[in-house]
């Protein structure tokens, strides 16, 4: 059975935290993720922000029929190690050929591996979900949405963008948040499949980050206040409860793009059975 190696984003203190509080590392949401769909993949997970980052079992690049490079709550524009070694590791990947995925993050250091440009978004962050992604006329006929409508809602969280692609990617999609939702990246011999958004995450993540940055949320202006954002999340928990609830559908604005497992992770599905297995 094919094995896919996860470079997991965040440092071992974030991932700490993290575990402490009960929010699940990108690494584990993406293998909870692919699991659903493709229970006897093999998955090995590398934390390429730590210093002491190394392959399981003393395999390398080669032993890997693909990777997937995870979200992050660091900055690819930044010089420290946690950055760097994630862009370097991209790069060693990409010299290999092997197929490439990546959300968020992912597409950032992807597309700083290519030579491209990232930035903080003028449009400050983009959290919960991103309404309204639309394929470009390359997207509509790339495999990458085979599972998705013409236009769709996707998990997010981010505050930065990709501002300038590497003169060799592909656009494949934009929505008015972010001109860059999705593209192809390549990196070396590869070719990352690339989005910004989260089409791993599923309702109880989004739910957990709320929690997470409930002072930022209001503070930038999507709450007025606690009470009104803790009120939105006991809908999102209620929906998670009764996904065919119509009117809480309705009233929170989220459909199959977002509860139905194909649908959401389909990215990540068509890219498996396109390019790896």
């Amino acid at each position: 059975m094919p094995r896919l190696l996860l470079l997991e984003g965040n440092t071992a203190e974030k991932r700490a935290l993290g575990a402490k509080i009960g929010v699940r590392s990108s690494s584990q949401i993406y293998a909870e993720a692919i699991s659903t769909h493709f229970p006897d993949l093999e998955m090995d997970t590398i934390n390429g922000a730590d210093e002491d980052w190394a392959f399981p079992e003393g395999r390398g690049f080669g032993d890997y029929d693909g990777m997937v490079i995870t979200g992050s709550s660091l900055h690819a524009y930044d010089s420290e190690f946690a950055v760097t070694n994630q862009i370097e590791l991209t790069a060693r990947a990409g010299e290999t050929g092997m197929p490439i995925f990546g959300s968020c993050w992912g597409l950032q250091i992807a597309v700083m591996a290519a030579g491209g440009q990232v930035e903080y978004s003028p449009m400050g962050r983009e959290v919960g979900i991103a309404r309204k992604i639309t394929p470009t006329d390359e997207g509509r006929g790339h495999p990458i949405f085979s599972l998705k409508n013409r236009s769709f809602d996707a998990p997010c969280i981010h505050y930065d963008e990709v501002t300038r692609l590497p003169d060799s990617a592909t656009l494949l999609a934009s929505n008015p948040h972010s001109k860059v939702q999705a593209a192809l990246v390549p990196v070396g011999k590869s070719t990352v499949w690339a989005v910004q958004y989260h089409p791993e995450f599923d309702l109880q993540q989004l739910v957990q980050l709320y929690r997470l940055y409930e002072d930022a949320m209001i503070t930038e202006g999507f709450f007025v206040d606690k009470d009104s954002m803790h009120a939105y999340v006991r809908k999102l928990d209620r929906l998670i409860a009764a996904p065919d609830d119509m009117g809480l559908r309705w009233q929170l604005g989220i459909d199959d793009d977002i509860l139905d497992d194909r649908t959401r992770n389909g990215e990540i599905i068509a890219w498996l059975e396109s390019e790896v297995l």
